[in-house]
Parts: C-alpha cells; structure tokens; sequence
C-alpha cells in the first residue's frame, strides 16, 4: 500500500440548487465524490464479474461513528489476505469516509468502504495484472430489523440452506459471496419469516444475510465460533454481556439449541442488538427477552463513549 497518494475531491462542496438531494447518499468514484445517482464502477471490475472484492461497513449515529478503528482494522486486514493494495493509506480512507458523510448531510448513516480486484490488462486473466480499486458511498442508516419490527416481534427461519463452507470462501474476510443468504432469505419469506439463519454440514448455526447470531441460556451466552464474520457488533454484544454478568462462549450452537434458548438475539451494524421473538414460529422464552433488552440500551449508550466513537 502506497500512502503516498493525494486525496483529492474536487466537488465535495455542492450547490443544492444544482445538484441532487445528497441526503439520499453519496459515493466517491475515481477520487470525487458525487450523488449517489451516480455513483458507478466499470463493468469489466472483477468486483462486479467475480464478485472479487472484500468490504466493511462503518455507522454513523448522532453525527458520530462508532468503532470505525475496528472497522479500518479489519478492512486493512481482508485487503492484505486478498493480496489487494491501494493508493490510500488508513488515514485517508478515514478522511475519505468522513468528507462522503459531510457532504450528504447525513447524521445517521450506513458508509461503506470497498476494494475491488479492478479491470484486468487486455486479454489477461491474471490478478496480479489488474490495478485494485477503491470506492466508498454512504446512505441513510438501514435496519436489519427496525425498532417497529422488534416491538412487533421479530421472526428468525433456520433455513435449509448450508453456508458457503469457510474452507471455501473465508468468512472472517467480509466479502459479497452471499447467493446462498439470498437463497435462505427467500426460504424465511416462503415460511412467513422475517429473517433466516443459515447451518453448516453438521446442523450447527453460523450466521445470517449481514447479522451474527446469539442464544442466551439462563446466565450463559453463546455464539457460533466457526463460519462466520466475526463482526464489531458481536463483539460489543459479547463486552457488554460480560458487563452485566453474562459468561460468553464462542461454540458450536446447534440449531436445537436456539428453539430451547431463553433468548435469541442477532447483532449487526444495520441495526445494533436485535431481539429475536420466533424461531421457526416457536416463541422462545418468555417473549420478554430481558437481557437482550438491556444490552440493546447499553449498545446505544455506548455510542456516546469517547472511546468507542468519534465526531464526524
């Protein structure tokens, strides 16, 4: 990675009388930032054909992100595992992000960083041969599943659908290999489900389309510790937890194991700490989830930790 590059963004200030609405979103493309209207990347990019590429996706709340050191940690790191590099160093792919969201106006807001493999040199097939590419774009905040579907009660189908095995595709580098997510979120709909969560090969849980999953059992919590992206959200769940008296566990989780949960939650950037009602339309627990309440308030109080977030 170079860091020697120069961040230029030439429009980052714009007329509203002549651009489009930027609360709708923006994107940074070829070092300028435009509407997210127009936000595009080359057809030829093996991030669009291969789906070669890896990603992170840092929140803004209150004017403020949160964990957006972890968020660069584990972007640095899926880069460097992927053999990608790019003319921005982490300094200035923090400034990148915080310019994307100056300009939209936004105060709560989903920004996302990417890398992508880029266009290969003429007739090659050849990875090394191709010039990485680095893109960001932020939109409004997006939900999992919004306050509404909580207070409704949120539903959670255990889908039929295996998970890409991480032998194949490594799930702690966050990537867009997520046809068999989508084949299990149309399972959940088929069943009158909100949400799926997808097994391994040995009727174990692993994760869903953008959240982690936890059961909560008497005092202990446990969490699938293979298979899946080890996300700041499960993180933050797994200190808060211990900070109540929670004792956590990283382990294979059964799916068994969640319909006799007394609480099931799931943890996501879009979304925070979610409690889950029904699982595979079994009402777990006592439908109060108590813990999961409590750690949902302390995951939003602790975006007011200097430690934990930073002023845009």
């Amino acid at each position: 990675m170079s860091g020697e590059a120069t961040v230029t963004m030439p429009n980052s200030d714009y007329n509203p009388a002549v651009h489009a609405n930027l609360s709708n979103g923006v994107g940074f493309i070829e070092g300028e930032i435009v509407p997210i209207s127009e936000a595009k990347i080359p057809i030829l990019d093996w991030g669009f054909l291969h789906s070669d590429a890896t990603y992170d996706v840092v929140h803004v709340w209150n004017n403020r992100f949160f964990r957006i050191e972890d968020h660069l940690d584990r972007f640095m790191n899926s880069m460097e595992k992927l053999n990608m590099a790019i003319d921005f160093d982490r300094g200035q792919i923090r400034e990148i992000l915080a310019r994307c969201v100056k300009a939209s106006g936004l105060k709560d807001a989903y920004v996302e960083m990417i890398c992508t493999r880029g266009v290969p040199a003429a007739n090659s097939r050849d990875p090394r041969r191709c010039k990485n590419r680095f893109y960001a774009f932020v939109v409004p905040f997006s939900w999992v599943a919004t306050r509404q579907d909580q207070d409704r009660g949120v539903r959670l189908h255990i889908s039929s659908v295996q998970r890409i095995a991480p032998q194949s595709v490594d799930p702690t580098i966050k990537n867009y290999h997520w046809l068999d997510l989508v084949r299990g979120q149309y399972d959940a709909y088929a069943e009158g489900a909100d949400l799926a969560v997808l097994s391994d090969m040995h009727g174990n849980v692993v994760e869903g389309a953008g959240f982690n999953i936890f059961a909560v059992t008497g005092k202990t919590v446990v969490t699938p510790s293979k298979g899946v992206l080890k996300g700041i959200t499960r993180k933050t769940a797994m200190e808060l937890s211990e900070q109540i008296g929670l004792e956590v566990h990283e382990r294979d989780v059964p799916a068994a194991e969640l319909l006799s949960a007394d609480e099931v939650f799931i943890t996501s950037t879009a979304g925070g700490i979610m409690p889950i009602k029904f699982v595979n339309e079994q009402l777990i627990g006592n439908g109060l989830a108590e813990n999961t309440v409590r750690l949902r308030e302390l995951y939003w109080e602790a975006h007011q930790d200097p430690v934990l977030s930073q002023p845009v």
